[in-house]
């Protein structure tokens, strides 16, 4: 009994309580401590292991819609049309087969080709001598085209006659390669050839056009003529002429050469000086109101 009675004794004050709360006495104290270091290595990450390759992603919560999950007919955005548009790089040179009007009222030029006909479609847009035409009929070896009262007073096409050689391009795809400038094939005027003189195996040729057009001209620019892309070389404002020269392999490939002096070509100038003519004069407009 003694023995006992010292014993708690020696027990610290601090840990002696009156409550209900169980005593804890030395070796329980040490006890808790150990096992709190063992859960902690538990639960320790091991910096040497490798990331898992999964992931997990948390998206916010959204509501469900109420939207077919196939898009119809009538929700499908409409594809914006595109207009023709030419390089001025001629692809071959046609033969017109018939030119003159049709059982229809109408006037109709049938052209022979080959490179102009792969992969062609009722409707497709073709550069003839410069002019945007559209296809209204084709076969293996010819297309037709007509042309308008206004096309005809508007371009050289009047001159052609059965036998004649024309310019053919096809308008541009998104994967065609831009070789020359932007040709529309929308001709602004024609011109009158003047001269054309040797150089060597090139071949100089002046060009007279009207003053509204000239004004467009610029030396080092580029010019369409009869659908040909052209580097400008000289311009005469007060005679009111440019000129240009075609290099031997050009000559071979556009019907330019084959005309006289004299003949007419159709014209387009470069549409940039248009926009930047446009664009300027609605400014000033604005500035001087």
């Amino acid at each position: 009994m003694a023995t006992q009675m010292a014993a708690a004794a020696v027990v610290p004050s601090s840990i002696v309580s009156t409550s209900t709360t169980p005593k804890i006495t030395p070796s329980t104290y040490t006890s808790l401590l150990l096992s709190k270091a063992h859960h902690r290595r538990r639960l320790a990450f091991n910096p040497i292991l490798k990331p898992s390759p999964l992931r997990l992603t948390f998206l916010p919560n959204k509501p469900r819609s109420t939207l077919p999950l196939r898009r119809t007919n009538a929700t499908a955005p409409q594809t914006p049309q595109t207009r023709c548009l030419f390089t001025g790089i001629v692809e071959e040179l046609g033969t017109v087969k018939q030119l003159g009007k049709a059982p229809h009222g109408g006037f109709d030029m049938v052209i022979a080709a080959k490179t102009v006909l792969e992969g062609v479609n009722l409707g497709d847009s073709i550069a003839v001598n410069g002019t945007c035409l559209t296809v209204t009929e084709f076969d293996a070896n010819t297309f037709t085209v007509g042309l308008s009262p206004e096309t005809l007073r508007k371009t050289s096409l009047e001159e052609l006659q059965g036998g004649s050689l024309v310019n053919l391009e096809r308008a541009l795809t998104p994967t065609s390669r831009m070789g020359g400038h932007f040709v529309q094939g929308h001709v602004d005027s024609t011109g009158i050839i003047l001269s054309k003189v040797p150089e060597g195996d090139s071949l100089w040729i002046k060009v007279k056009a009207e003053k509204e057009l000239l004004k467009y001209v610029v030396p080092k620019g580029f010019i369409a003529v009869d659908g040909t892309s052209l580097t400008v070389v000289d311009v005469n404002d007060g005679e009111g002429w440019f000129n240009f020269m075609l290099v031997a392999y050009t000559q071979q490939k556009v019907v330019i050469p084959l005309k006289e002096v004299g003949q007419k070509v159709n014209l387009e100038a470069d549409i940039l000086g248009k926009q930047v003519e446009r664009l300027l004069s609605g400014y000033i407009s604005i500035r001087s109101s």
